[in-house]
């Protein structure tokens, strides 16, 4: 468990679902530039800011090599980082494979699993949200592969001028096994998010769960003193959540 103390008069941001890259650079660039805005609009009163996965459709990081591009985005959180905003980053199913880049070049701290932490006396249970709750076994299976170290340090043989573009393909073809039937509400009793965070309220308390990789703001009582909230994304909605030390409330940036 981890605490933050959030200052009088700042917010804590979180932010998911970018997957900058696709469908093309091109297409890419004006959310780039969106967010590139948004993120020099938070920046006067950021304490924290979390970005919960897919920041990019797709990224590997080779020993010495990262994919080309994205570099307004990187350098705008490079700044926000040396300026003292606290950056959290959690990897998501298409930007699992991270390995010290981020961590040593722009001061964000990684994480892997989901993880709670303690703000302001609130408990937040926060993660991407692949992989969690009842069924996507495939899916579970294939994350295994995935996150080999094994596996990983066989890929990164393969040239990054191929491997990264075959990458980019299998992941816009496939959307790593994410596709248009994850951004189908399936009704709050029936959402895997909300199954898992229910059973995870059977042992312990937390106020929020606040995850991505729905692709859908959803903001869903599970109980009288309990929430869950989905942030969204930055490809059809341009949505985030403000902590402002008392209330998580779900935003859109115009």
């Amino acid at each position: 468990m981890k605490t933050l103390q959030l200052p009088k008069g700042k917010n804590i941001y979180f932010t998911s679902d970018h997957h900058f890259g696709a469908p093309c650079t091109e297409a890419s660039k004006p959310r780039e530039l969106k967010f590139v805005d948004w993120l020099d609009g938070i920046k006067k009163d950021a304490a924290v800011l979390f970005i919960l996965g897919d920041l990019f459709d797709f990224w590997f990081e080779y020993k010495r090599v990262i994919p080309k591009g994205f570099t307004r985005v990187l350098g705008k959180l490079a700044e926000l980082s040396d300026g003292g905003v606290d950056i959290h980053f959690f990897v998501g199913n298409h930007d699992l494979w991270m390995n010290g880049y981020f961590e040593e070049e722009l001061g964000i701290t990684v994480y892997h699993k989901p993880q709670v932490f303690t703000i302001n006396q609130t408990q937040f249970f926060i993660g991407h949200g692949d992989g969690l709750g009842p069924k996507d076994k495939g899916y579970k299976r294939l994350k295994k592969v995935f996150v080999n170290p094994f596996f990983q340090w066989l890929y990164r043989w393969i040239h990054p001028d191929f491997g990264v573009q075959f990458a980019q393909y299998l992941s816009l073809k496939n959307k790593m096994i994410s596709g248009k039937e994850d951004v189908k509400f399936l009704g709050p009793d029936n959402e895997w998010l909300v199954q898992y965070a229910k059973r995870k309220l059977e042992k312990n308390h937390y106020d929020y769960f606040v995850f991505g990789h729905r692709h859908m703001p959803l903001d869903i009582d599970l109980s009288p003193s309990s929430k869950y909230v989905n942030l969204g994304d930055w490809i059809t909605h341009f949505t985030y959540g403000v902590f402002d030390g008392k209330l998580l409330s779900l935003k859109s940036q115009k």
